[in-house]
């Protein structure tokens, strides 16, 4: 008689069910080949229902082959669903490094297969069972922890910053790292940043009023507060019209310091109320220079007086010459880049105007580094010069 734990292959086991049926007796012929009786029965129902599909082995289905297409193809479905399935879960972590993804197929192990999960993940099964059981070196855990510090400041910052910027807030946080180390992962990450784009102001420089000139002639670095102020007009759109935005910059600090969102460009909803907050929020010091274009609303009587009444120094920029301008000029190219061109739709004016509102108050005023201020925010750099 056979061993209890002996195994037969599919040809003797084929074979046998068809002697079977002319044989007078099962057990007869189970005592001839040497076999236990319900072999012979069990295989007899399996090549009954699979017919040549039958007796596959472990881990094989057992397919009729007049199945077998529809079954291929549902398998197929089946395997296409699951890697989707994979992917999808997947798809935060997949610009994340390789520990990132290590993490999240031992995180899933019980849901899918590792084979699966390394075969459509594109990691190699081996190196994956290596790291499960031999840990991670150092130099990988801190390439780690600082792609997840570049993530944060990348998505903190809200897409803004490039390389150079989010290599500065590196070193601010303690970590030592070349811009090209930055980019290099950045790449790896697959973040790209928003760049910047014109700005288009509105303001009418057509007029008989009489125009300054360009007394600050383009030197844009100061040494104290209230020595120089900038201010500009520029148009927003919103789902119903148009909000005009005008503000006020001290240059010595770079902070908006005054300004005014209105749906009229009279000289009232623009440079008058913009300069009521300015002066509210800081002191005009005599010998004030206060620098803007040749627009109707600078140069118009009401405002002029408004500038003399302090004693400011007019100034501003030559005919056509937008570059006399480039701080103003600037602000608002951050404006539309960092906090305008990520909507997809046009907003309400009264949603509009919460959101200037929390962009130069929150944002621009607060948090936003400044390249002229060697890359401090606002309130950094007066905390040192203060």
């Amino acid at each position: 008689m056979a061993g209890k734990y002996k195994k037969y292959d599919r040809i003797f086991k084929e074979n046998v069910v068809l002697l079977s049926y002319k044989k007078n007796s099962i057990k007869e012929f189970a005592d001839e080949l040497g076999i236990y009786p319900h072999y012979i029965t069990k295989w007899r129902k399996e090549y009954a229902k699979f017919g040549n599909g039958s007796f596959c082995g472990s881990g094989h289905a057992r397919v009729h082959p007049d199945s077998r297409k529809i079954f291929e193809l549902e398998k197929t479905s089946r395997e296409s669903e699951l890697k989707f399935e994979i992917l999808q879960n997947a798809s935060p972590h997949l610009n994340q490094g390789k520990l990132i993804i290590y993490q999240f197929i031992k995180k899933n192990e019980k849901k899918y297969s590792i084979a699966q999960m390394c075969r459509v993940l594109g990691i190699g099964n081996g190196r994956y069972i290596r790291w499960k059981y031999n840990g991670v070196s150092e130099k990988q855990r801190q390439i780690a922890l600082l792609k997840q510090e570049i993530i944060s400041i990348f998505f903190s910052f809200k897409k803004h910053y490039g390389r150079n910027k989010i290599t500065k807030e590196l070193h601010m946080r303690g970590f030592k790292i070349s811009q090209q180390h930055v980019s290099f992962y950045m790449k790896q990450l697959g973040l790209r940043h928003i760049k910047k784009r014109k700005f288009k102001a509105t303001t009418d420089s057509n007029h008989n009023h009489y125009t300054a000139p360009n007394v600050l002639n383009r030197e844009f670095r100061v040494n104290d507060y209230s020595k120089v102020w900038v201010s500009d007009i520029t148009y927003l759109q919103t789902k119903k019209g148009f909000l005009y935005l005008t503000i006020i910059m001290d240059l010595y600090d770079r902070k908006i310091i005054g300004w005014n969102l209105g749906s009229r460009l009279s000289t009232n909803k623009t440079t008058l109320s913009a300069w009521e907050m300015a002066v509210t929020n800081r002191k005009a010091l005599n010998g004030l220079v206060f620098h803007s274009d040749r627009g109707v609303q600078y140069a118009n009587k009401a405002f002029t007086r408004k500038l003399n009444s302090h004693k400011c120094i007019r100034s501003m920029s030559r005919k056509g010459d937008h570059l006399d301008n480039a701080v103003s000029e600037s602000f608002f190219s951050s404006l539309k880049r960092e906090m305008i061109d990520q909507k997809n739709n046009l907003i309400s004016k009264k949603q509009m105007k919460l959101e200037i509102f929390d962009f130069i108050e929150n944002w621009y005023n607060k948090k936003r580094i400044h390249t002229a201020l060697d890359n401090k925010t606002i309130e950094q750099f007066n905390a040192i010069n203060n």
